[in-house]
Parts: C-alpha cells; sequence; structure tokens
C-alpha cells in the first residue's frame, strides 16, 4: 500500500473572490487524488465585513508551507496582513507576491532567490510588470506577450533564473485562472519548493482576447461570428469583462446582464481581453474600418478601461471612447461587500468602491454607474435592496458571483433606451426639458446658476429646430416666458402654465409606490401643485419638446421637516411629473436644465443606487442630460452618479472688475491727490475731506492707507458680470484674462454642439470641472464633468499651498487673540475638487498632520508631523463636512478622522497637543473611550444632505436662534470615525463646539460669494450659530479667499461688507444682472435674503448694508417700478426681507425711511396681487 502523501498547505491571499470557485474547485480535486495538499483561500475584501475573516487570515499564514500573496496593493489590506507575511517567510518552502505592493512583492521567496535584493539580469524585466501610475508606457496586451515568452528564455538558464521562471509561471497561471491552471500552479509549486508529487503541466493557454457566451459551445471563441444572433434586433451592445472571471467560471453576474439585454431585443457582444486593458477587445469587436459595429459599450469590469486598481491611462481610455463615439456606460460589480449588506445599507457602495469602480471610470467619460451584481454572504436570507427581495439559497459554491435581477434588468433597460435615443429619427425624437423652481413663490422658475435660462433655451430650441427636431419655436425669449409661466396660469391659480391635469383617481392607480407619498404627505392629489381634484403638470408644449417645470420639494409651512433623510418622499406633484414625462408625453429623453434640481437628491443610497432610491424611481430608464456649471464639479458627481446623467459643462458668466462708482471715485480722487501732494498744510486741508467722504459711504476714515487700501480693494474685486447663455462665446474680458495668464482659449463654444451630439447618443468627451482662471482645462466646455482621481487627493502642492494658507489664518486670528486650541472648519466637496484638495490639506496642517500615500502614490490614511517639526501645539479642529464631500471623498473623510485619532493618541504634552487634552477632557466627561472622543468629523447621516438653516431663514418662520443652532446640530451631529461609518454624537458634537475659539471656510469659487448663495449661510452660518449657542457667546468668523491671486483673510463681517460694494450696491453688477430680466431680479433678491441669513445666524452684518440696499432698489421709486415689471415676486420679497431685518432689529432705520419701505412693499404687493394670475 502507497505511502500517503506528505501533508501540504497552500495559503493563498487575495483582493477578491473572484478566483474562489476555482481554487475551490482545486481544493476537491486535490482531496479526491488524495494528494496530500490542502488550500487556504482568503479574500481582503472579506476582512471588514466578515467577523473574524482576518484573524483566520493571519493564524492561516502562520502554517502555511507555500503562501501566494497576490492583488494586495491597498494600504489597509498591506498593513493587515504584513507582519504575519514577515514572520512566516523563511519557516515556509516557498513565498509569492505577485502583482502587489512593493512591500508584498519583496518578500519573494523561492529556493535561493529573495526579491528584496537587488535587481538585476532577467529579475529587472519584473519591473516590468508591474502597475504603472502613467499606464500609457506599456499596454496590458503587451506585457502578456512578455510574460508568456521569458519562461520560453529562461528555460536553459541555471541557477536563480529557474526560480525566476518559476516566478513568472506562477503568474501565468494565475492570471489564466482556469481550473486546471490554479491545480497547475500549485502542482509546480509543490513540487518545485516542497518535493511534493510530480511535475505540474505546463499553465493552459486560453485566448487572449475574444467573446463569450453562456449558450456558446466552451464559453468562448475568438471569432465574433460565434455569437448568437437575433433577426430584427433593435441594436447591438459591445460588453466588457474581464477573463478571469470566464477563466474562473465565475460568470453569474456577466450572464444575467446578457439575458436582460437580450431580452430587450438587443445583439450581445460579450468580449475580453487579457491584462486590465479592454481597448484590444474594443479594437477588435467594437469597430469595424475605423467605425463602431455596436451602439453602446457597458463595461462590467468595474475599473477604467485602460488599467486596473493599480492604475489607470484616462487619457487613453478617452481616445479610444471617442473613436467610438457611443454612450459608454461603467456598471460595477459588488465585491468588497455582500448583495444583502449593499441592500440594507443607506451608504450603498463603500468608500474604496465607489472611489474604484465609479470615480476612476468617470474620468473615461463613463456614465450611469449602476449595480448589476455581486455575491451572496451565503446565509440564504433574502437581499432588500428592492422590492423583489431576492433570497440566494445558502449551500455550494458560496462565494460564486450572482446577478441582481432588478438591477441587471435596469441596466439592460436604460441602454436599450440609449440605443433607441441613437438609432431614432430626430424629428421623431420627443425631449422633455426640466425647468427649475427653487425657492418655489419667489420669482425663481425658470432660474439656474450662472444661467441665464430663458435666452438659452431659446437658443437651444433654435439649434434643435435648426437640426431636424420638430419643434415648434416661439419667436422670441419673451414669448417662450410668456408661454411656460403664465399662459392659463391665472385660470388655474397656477405658478405656470397648467400643461396637463392629473385627476386624482388617475394618480392613485398608476402611483407604483402611493402608500409610500401617502404617508409622508396625506392622500392624493396632495396640497402641492394641486387643486383638489388633480394634480397640475407645469409647462409648455413646442411640437416635439416639452418644457417642464420641475415641482416644488414640498416643505413648505414646515421648515423644521428634515428633507433628503430616508423617510422622506417626493410630493405627489413630484412623482407624477416625471412618470408624466416617462409615461404620458413618452420622452425619448431628458434635458435637465442647469444647476440644478432636486431630482438627485431625493432619497436613497449615496452611490450604487438600487430599485428603492427615489430618483431610480422617478426617472426610470430615461436617457438624462444635465446642462450643468463647469465651477461646480462636486454637485454634478451627485447628479452623474445618483440620477445616471451625462453632464454638458457651460460656462460661467464673464467676470469684470468691481471698479469704483458714485462716492467711491470721489474719494479715490481726494486720496490720490492727498499721497500725491508735497504740501502739508494741503494734506491736513484734505484729511477731513476725506473722513467725511468714508463717512458718507459708510467706511472708516481714521486711518488713510487703510483707506486706501481698501479702496484699491473694492476697485479691483473680480465680479460676475451679468449671466452666461447657452453657447454664446467667451466674453473678451474673460479671454483677455486668461491671455495674461498664458492660456489661449477657444474662440468657439461648442456647446450646443455638445447637446446635439448627446441627444444623438454620442460620446461626451470628459473634462475636469472648475474655475476657468484657475484651471483652464475646463475649456472647451461642452464635455462631461469629472473630479480629479480621489487616490490623488491632496497633492504635494496642495498640502503645501493649505499648509500656507493655514498659517495666514493664524496669523490673521492672532492680531486681535491669542493662539487658538479649537477652531471649526467648513469643508466642501466642490472646493476641494476644484484645488485637488487645499482646504483638507488646511484642516491636516492645522492639526499637525499631513497624508500617507502608498508605493503607487495613492492616498493611504494619515500621519503626525513630529512637535519639533511641527514648531507650534497641534490644533483640534472640529471639521462639518457638507453631504456631498463626504459622497464624493470618503477616503478624505477617513483620512481627517484618522489624523485627530492619531493626533489625541500620541504621548505627546498636552500643552503641546490641544486634540490630545481636549480629548481626554471630553472622554472624562462623557464616560467614553478614547476613540468616541477623539471623533471630530460631523456631517449628515448616510443618504441626507444639507442643514436645512437655509429653509430655516428663507420661510422666515423661526423666532428664536436657539432654533437655528437646533436644526443644524440635528442634521450635521453624526460624527464619522476612523472606518467611515457615521454614529449620532450630538452631545459630543456640542462639547466640542463649546471650546471652539473661531469658525472658518473658505471661498469656493471667484464667481460666488458669501451672499451669491444660501449654502455659506447654511453651513457657516449654521456652526456659527451652534458654537454661540454650545458656549454662550459667538466665537469670530472669518473668510479665506484664495480665488484671486494671494491668499486673503476677513472677517466674515469684511466679506459681508465687500460683496456688498462691490456686487449689490454696484450698478456693473446689478446692470449686468438686469438685462437678463426676470433672472436677475432674483439674483438680486437672492443676495438680500442670504444678506439677512448672516444677520440671523451671526450678527455679522453691519446696519448700513440694509440702508444701502433699501435705498438702491427700493426706496428710488424708478428702480423699484424697473424690478417690479420684470418679476414681482422677486421685488416684493426683496422689501419684505428689509422690512423683516428691521423686525428682527439687524438694522434701525428712521422712521421716515421704515415708513417708506413700509409704503413701497404695499405697492409691490398689491401689484402682485393685482398681477398674481399672471405672474411666476
Amino acid at each position: 500500500m502507497p505511502a500517503e502523501p506528505r501533508p501540504l498547505h497552500v495559503v493563498i491571499v487575495t483582493l477578491d473572490n473572484h478566483l474562489a470557485g476555482a481554487v475551490e474547485r482545486a481544493a476537491t480535486r486535490f482531496a479526491a487524488e488524495g494528494a496530500g495538499i490542502t488550500i487556504g483561500f482568503h479574500a481582503a475584501a472579506d476582512w471588514d465585513r466578515v467577523a473574524g475573516a482576518l484573524d483566520r487570515c493571519v493564524a492561516d499564514i502562520a502554517r502555511g508551507d507555500i503562501v501566494i500573496a497576490t492583488m494586495l496593493f491597498l494600504d489597509d489590506h498591506i498593513r493587515a496582513v504584513l507582519p504575519a507575511l514577515t514572520a512566516r517567510r523563511d519557516a515556509c518552502a516557498a513565498m509569492l507576491g505577485l502583482m502587489s505592493g512593493s512591500e508584498i512583492v519583496k518578500l519573494t521567496r523561492l529556493g535561493d532567490y529573495r526579491m528584496d535584493k537587488p535587481a538585476k539580469g532577467p529579475l529587472a524585466l519584473l519591473k516590468r510588470l508591474r502597475g504603472s501610475s502613467k499606464g500609457a508606457g506599456s499596454s496590458g496586451a503587451g506585457q502578456m506577450k512578455m510574460l508568456r515568452r521569458l519562461p520560453k528564455l529562461l528555460r536553459f538558464i541555471p541557477g536563480t533564473a529557474q526560480d525566476v521562471r518559476a516566478y513568472f509561471l506562477t503568474l501565468q497561471y494565475w492570471l489564466a485562472g482556469s481550473d486546471d491552471n490554479v491545480v497547475g500552479m500549485i502542482r509546480a509549486l509543490a513540487h518545485r519548493y516542497a518535493g511534493h508529487g510530480a511535475p505540474a503541466e505546463p499553465p493552459s493557454d486560453y485566448p487572449e482576447i475574444g467573446v463569450y457566451h453562456p449558450r456558446l459551445p466552451g464559453r468562448m471563441s475568438e471569432r465574433a461570428e460565434a455569437l448568437p444572433v437575433q433577426n430584427g434586433a433593435a441594436g447591438a451592445v459591445g460588453v466588457l469583462m474581464l477573463r478571469s472571471y470566464l477563466l474562473g467560471r465565475d460568470t453569474g453576474h456577466y450572464d444575467g446582464v446578457i439575458e436582460a439585454l437580450e431580452a430587450r431585443g438587443l445583439n450581445v457582444i460579450p468580449a475580453f481581453a487579457s491584462g486590465l486593458d479592454s481597448r484590444p477587445a474594443v479594437e477588435r469587436f467594437f469597430l469595424r474600418d475605423g467605425r463602431p459595429v455596436v451602439d453602446a459599450v457597458v463595461s462590467l469590469t468595474g475599473f477604467s478601461l485602460v488599467g486596473g486598481p493599480a492604475y489607470n491611462d484616462a487619457a487613453a481610455a478617452e481616445a479610444m471612447l471617442a473613436q467610438l463615439d457611443v454612450p459608454y456606460v461603467a456598471a460595477h460589480p459588488i465585491e468588497f461587500q455582500s448583495l444583502q449588506q449593499w441592500g440594507a445599507s443607506r451608504q450603498g457602495l463603500l468608500p474604496l468602491e465607489a472611489t474604484m469602480m465609479v470615480a476612476i471610470p468617470e474620468l473615461d467619460g463613463a456614465i450611469q454607474p449602476s449595480v448589476f451584481g455581486g455575491r451572496a454572504d451565503g446565509s440564504g436570507e433574502p437581499c432588500t435592496g428592492c422590492g423583489r427581495r431576492c433570497a440566494f439559497p445558502a449551500g455550494g459554491m458560496v462565494r460564486e458571483m450572482r446577478s441582481c435581477p432588478e438591477r441587471a434588468d435596469a441596466l439592460a433597460a436604460k441602454v436599450a433606451k440609449l440605443v433607441r435615443l441613437r438609432r431614432s429619427e430626430r424629428a421623431a425624437r420627443k425631449l422633455a426639458v426640466v425647468l427649475f423652481n427653487f425657492p418655489p413663490n419667489a420669482g425663481a422658475t425658470g432660474t439656474a446658476a450662472h444661467l441665464a435660462v430663458w435666452e438659452s433655451l431659446h437658443a437651444t430650441l433654435t439649434r434643435l429646430a435648426g437640426e431636424g427636431y420638430a419643434v415648434d419655436v416661439p419667436a422670441d425669449v419673451d414669448a417662450l416666458r410668456e408661454a411656460v409661466l403664465h399662459g392659463n396660469a391665472a385660470r388655474f391659480g397656477a405658478d405656470a402654465n397648467v400643461h396637463v391635469r392629473i385627476a386624482a383617481d388617475d394618480h392613485v392607480r398608476r402611483e407604483r409606490h402611493l402608500a409610500a407619498i401617502e404617508a409622508q404627505w396625506g392622500p392624493a392629489p396632495g396640497k402641492q401643485q394641486s387643486d383638489g381634484a388633480s394634480i397640475h403638470v407645469l409647462g409648455a408644449r413646442f411640437g416635439n419638446v416639452f418644457v417642464g417645470i420641475q415641482p416644488a420639494f414640498g416643505y413648505e409651512g414646515d421648515p423644521m421637516r428634515l428633507l433628503f433623510e430616508g423617510r422622506f418622499t417626493p410630493t405627489h406633484a413630484f412623482s407624477a411629473f416625471y412618470r408624466w414625462i416617462r409615461e404620458d408625453f413618452g420622452a425619448d429623453a431628458v434635458l435637465h436644465f442647469g444647476t440644478h434640481g432636486a431630482l438627485e437628491f431625493m432619497p436613497g443610497k449615496q452611490t450604487g443606487l438600487s430599485g428603492d432610491c427615489w430618483p431610480e424611481r422617478l426617472l426610470g430608464d430615461l436617457p438624462n442630460l444635465y446642462l450643468y456649471a463647469a465651477n461646480n464639479p462636486s454637485e454634478g458627481l451627485i447628479a452623474k452618479r445618483r440620477s445616471g446623467a451625462a453632464l454638458i459643462s457651460y460656462l460661467t458668466p464673464p467676470l469684470a472688475q468691481a471698479g469704483l462708482y458714485k462716492g467711491l471715485s470721489e474719494l479715490k480722487a481726494l486720496l490720490e491727490r492727498w499721497r500725491s501732494s508735497p504740501s502739508a498744510d494741503e494734506q491736513a486741508t484734505l484729511e477731513p475731506l476725506i473722513r467725511a467722504g468714508a463717512e458718507a459711504l459708510d467706511l472708516d476714515g481714521a486711518d488713510i492707507a487703510q483707506l486706501s487700501a481698501r479702496l484699491y480693494e473694492v476697485e479691483r474685486e473680480l465680479i460676475p458680470n451679468g449671466l452666461h447663455v447657452l453657447g454664446r462665446p467667451m466674453a473678451d474680458e474673460t479671454r483677455a484674462q486668461l491671455a495674461e495668464a498664458g492660456v489661449d482659449a477657444p474662440t468657439a463654444n461648442g456647446e450646443l454642439d455638445a447637446l446635439v451630439d448627446a441627444l444623438d447618443a454620442g460620446f461626451v468627451r470628459p473634462a475636469p470641472g472648475g474655475d476657468v482662471l484657475r484651471n483652464p482645462k475646463v475649456l472647451p466646455t461642452g464635455r462631461n464633468i469629472h473630479g480629479f482621481d480621489p487616490f490623488r487627493i491632496p497633492d504635494a502642492f496642495a498640502c503645501a499651498e493649505g499648509a500656507r494658507q493655514a498659517a495666514a489664518l493664524l496669523a490673521r486670528h492672532m492680531t486681535a487673540a491669542a493662539f487658538p486650541e479649537t477652531l471649526a472648519m467648513v469643508l466642501w466637496g466642490t472646493d476641494n475638487l476644484k484645488s485637488e484638495g487645499v482646504q483638507i490639506a488646511q484642516a491636516l496642517a492645522l492639526i499637525g498632520a499631513r497624508p500617507r500615500f502608498d508605493g503607487y502614490g495613492r492616498l493611504s490614511g494619515a500621519e503626525l508631523i513630529p512637535l519639533t517639526e511641527l514648531g507650534r501645539p497641534r490644533i483640534d479642529v472640529v471639521v462639518t463636512l457638507s453631504g456631498i464631500f463626504r459622497d464624493l471623498l470618503p477616503l478624505q473623510t477617513r483620512m481627517l478622522a484618522e489624523a485627530a485619532w492619531l493626533a489625541a493618541t500620541a504621548d505627546e504634552p498636552l500643552d503641546g497637543n490641544f486634540v490630545r487634552k481636549h480629548s481626554l477632557a471630553h472622554a472624562d466627561a462623557h464616560g467614553c473611550d478614547l476613540e468616541t472622543a477623539a471623533l471630530r468629523v460631523f456631517s449628515n447621516a448616510e443618504g441626507a444632505y444639507g442643514a436645512n438653516v437655509n429653509l430655516l431663514i428663507d420661510d422666515g418662520a423661526w423666532t428664536d436662534p436657539d432654533e437655528i443652532a437646533e436644526v443644524f446640530e440635528r442634521q450635521k451631529g453624526y460624527a464619522y470615525g476612523r472606518t467611515g461609518q457615521p454614529a449620532r454624537q450630538a452631545a459630543m458634537f456640542k462639547s466640542a463646539l463649546a471650546g471652539v475659539d473661531f469658525a472658518y471656510q473658505n471661498l469656493d469659487s471667484v464667481e460666488l460669494g458669501v451672499t451669491d448663495i444660501d449654502h455659506y449661510v447654511d453651513a457657516l452660518g449654521g456652526i456659527g450659530r451652534s458654537i454661540a449657542r454650545a458656549k454662550g457667546s459667538a466665537a469670530p468668523i472669518y473668510i479665506v479667499d484664495a480665488t484671486q491671486g494671494g491668499t486673503k483673510v476677513r472677517t466674515l463681517s469684511e466679506q459681508v461688507d465687500l460683496e456688498t460694494r462691490t456686487r449689490m450696491l454696484n450698478p456693473i453688477w446689478y446692470e449686468g444682472m438686469l438685462k437678463h430680466g426676470f433672472e436677475g431680479v432674483r439674483n438680486i433678491e437672492a443676495h438680500v435674503t442670504n444678506t439677512l441669513g448672516w444677520s440671523a445666524t451671526t450678527g455679522d452684518v453691519s446696519p448700513w448694508v440694509y440702508q444701502r440696499i433699501s435705498e438702491t432698489f427700493v426706496l428710488d421709486p424708478a428702480m423699484r417700478e424697473r424690478l417690479a415689471s420684470l418679476n414681482p415676486k422677486a421685488s416684493a420679497r426683496v422689501a419684505n426681507r428689509l422690512i423683516e431685518a428691521s423686525d428682527r432689529r439687524f438694522w434701525a432705520p428712521d422712521a421716515a425711511t421704515l415708513a417708506a419701505l413700509q409704503a413701497a412693499s404695499d405697492e409691490l404687493e398689491d401689484r402682485l396681487e393685482g398681477v398674481t394670475a399672471v405672474a411666476a
């Protein structure tokens, strides 16, 4: 009887489970043969979500005879197992580090060969097979070709070259990881390094480039002609897959998508290429003679078109996709959590998944990110992601990939609609254009950030008519606005023309989610946009184009309502509006017109939405195009990820120097005369005149030199001059400013061209978002906005700049106060995406930390700067994040939390580390552990956005400033720790705020000041009010402005004063707005409301501001009449806001002024009442 073979334990540690099936079958095969070989398989993707998984992996490494570590390139994964691998390296028969970080690869030990020795000879070739961040130097196909050739070259070279050959052969086996090759890999290593068994068969060869189909004999082929074809198909779709899943026979997720696409009448070309460069498959199967043979491409790889988890080449990908010129959809499988976990989560994708599978493909130009499958947890419990409640039976291959039927079907439906759009005749296409109306009842209908909506819409309709669309174009802009905003509005008492009335019974019968909506808003048809018997769809139809007004959120009358929470639903009117567009109007596509609406902020998962998420329910399978301001990448990315939008960027308004006007010009002349006068007597004569002139302009004239500097600042400040009209070329002033910076701006504006191409379902080229003056790469506009690679934020320049700006902030504060122990700051996604993380770097610099990067140059965490190097105490920084920052920059959220934790746990003197000092105090006061006491990063709950302070201010229903603080803390009181998971920590938040010495925020954009939009009041004003409540007195508030050259740090009061002089009171600014009529008045009203918001939250608005605004816009009869004729609602709100400011004692006008204001308000209200029936 032959002796039983000596037991041999092989341990495989890898990134995910995609070869788990092949390994499991190999183990079964060895067991059946009695080979004595056992295999331990461990996926790093399981370590965070499966209890004990990491501990089992570490224990298994400690007893492994042969240890293979592959695809470990993430710092968290490397750190978790590096000590165990290092400890086992010299005790095992062989250890291999494949396609991993350098720390892992260097642990390779095969016989006498050690990878940590200097590379020379054949070994140096290994470096060429490692992923490079540059990517373009060596294609995936070239690397694979070299990998196959090297073992043949090394075969007859003696010595350690044979160990190098074994390394390359192991790579070949693993990368072509079929059942046979996994068995062969283990046999080969066991025979050579453990003297176990017989030699292995060489690696089996499979097509490097080919097609796959579950019904193909052998499932793979090198010929597209072998694929099943449907007669009379509605179109063709190219599908990209990873070859490793196919060879590992783990294709359930792919099969589900293929089946769903074919069920939509589409021919499917499922293609693959070896490695992580899909271009060879695209070139062979999706192009013929340089032209596409597919109508769309869907990538199911979860990675960039060119590259994988370790690197990507966006430029090469864009070039390939532009040649194809068809929609490029990037879908993603769930690999780092189970389908059940994803379904139950409000977050959706994990931070790593969102970064790798969504953010990186966006750099290529990908659209419509969608989950399509994943792995079940083996529990047999159903997934709760949608109403289907799919159950995945336990037992058998519990790790195999599965299709998510609902998501696969939804993906197929969206792709089918894109194909249909591409193949349709323009004259037959129906397009729904959606305009916005926020805040409602404020004269804001048909407005958008930086965009002259009505002029742009008329230009769009005119262009579409010229391109063959069946459009009845109104005679001019006024006729268009009249048709949409007025029409039959008087007859129905509506805010705009009522195009359709949906009977309540019809709505009840057809609304699939009626119960959820009625639980929130009461019985149909509801109170919003309803006459009690029917729901109004507002808008007007112009041939095959419907221009509709997106219904309001529905918070009116109850500003304390928590918007965008998980329990919130859209109103009856909101849901009915989109259902009518989809099903009754039968739109082929929807165009959301400008920045921005509410659809993408409706409740649901942050990323990786399911069928139960409201954006999915509302939009369904409609292709969604979205005109978006080029300077707003963060909110644009939310639209991409939560509503599947293809963005088309548009320019921000032209910029102009504010200049001087009225008394300011005369005061400057006096100052120049004083400065240039050689006579002390003349200067003495001029000084009282200067002081009197300054006083008349509400300026401090005590220090003439300082007064000159303030006038210079006002004069040189860049301000937006009007609004942008879609397709209009860049203004000469902006072009000249760019030329001064060495940028040759394009002469033409291709925004309308891009829109026409997008409506033809072409590929919209990607572009970064940002300010034109700071990042000219945003030009030309008309492209699909993306952010920066999240793995690279903050970069080295951002860290240096952030440290410099933090120093300037501290210096300004310390001119009037002591060195701060605690400060609070607000971080937004937009400014960090535009600056590549400068504001994040400020927070790190203040704490005394810096980002930690891995061997691939990717962000992996934080590390402390030694106190000796820092040269000052660590400052305790309380960070409040916008919900958008939390969504888009999850790695940075965790890094900030880690920086605070590292500081709190550092063994340093308390007078040099205020983070630790206060954390210890918090732990003692709250009876919590140090991990909890060190929480300093706060934001909304998952899936929630905003602080709702702006809504409270806009509604005017608050009576006590503490109500504002309560709303802010309720929304923002969720702490995000090192894991990135939120936890309600209201007490800790208040405790941290009670010690704040000052608060600050950065200006986001040269086009946007703190009085332009209400987001600043919502975030910085809200935290200012909460600090005042927590500590019993207000803390200073600063604005850091780096939008125009050198960094300037101003108090909030100084910033509001500056913006009032350069914008609100400046004829250049308000005349630039008023040339756009209706929308210009709305922008003026927004400034007044936001100014009021600063008084409500901080009290940092000088009384003269309200006085001058009153004199300019309300007490001047000609201006009052002008505003009222252009926009009655907004003009009435201007007067009422000023009276509200008086009522709340933000200023104290004299009796005559107040009486005049009240009379003007009454006049405007009377006029409004008289035109209510026809007013917007």
